[in-house]
């Protein structure tokens, strides 16, 4: 009999979280900098924002299927990299080491 080990995918959910969390304060940071007039980076934020909604969709699916997930996590990554620059780094990472935990743990 094959005993089947259950792994636990806590940490991943609360990276993809947090990251996702974070990328949409800041992508809404971005858009609110925008409406004083300082820079037209109105896009930029909104890209961010939905990128922070993909990690928030993969989040949901870490239980479901878990390469879908971590693929899910690394397209949201390069998008948040994309929208803002420098602001959404630590985003970034909390995506990133989400989506390659869920990718090659086993």
């Amino acid at each position: 009999m094959k005993r089947n080990k259950i792994l636990s995918r806590t940490f991943e959910m609360v990276m993809g979280a947090l990251g996702s969390i974070i990328g949409m304060f800041s992508g809404s940071f971005l858009i609110f900098i925008e409406s004083f007039g300082q820079a037209h980076i109105s896009f930029l934020g909104l890209v961010a924002i939905l990128a922070s909604i993909l990690g928030f969709i993969s989040t949901y699916y870490i239980k479901k299927n878990t390469e879908i997930a971590g693929v899910g996590f690394i397209i949201a990554t390069m998008f948040v990299i994309a929208g803002a620059d420098y602001i959404n780094v630590i985003s970034a990472l909390f995506l990133l080491v989400a989506g390659i935990s869920l990718l090659f743990r086993k």
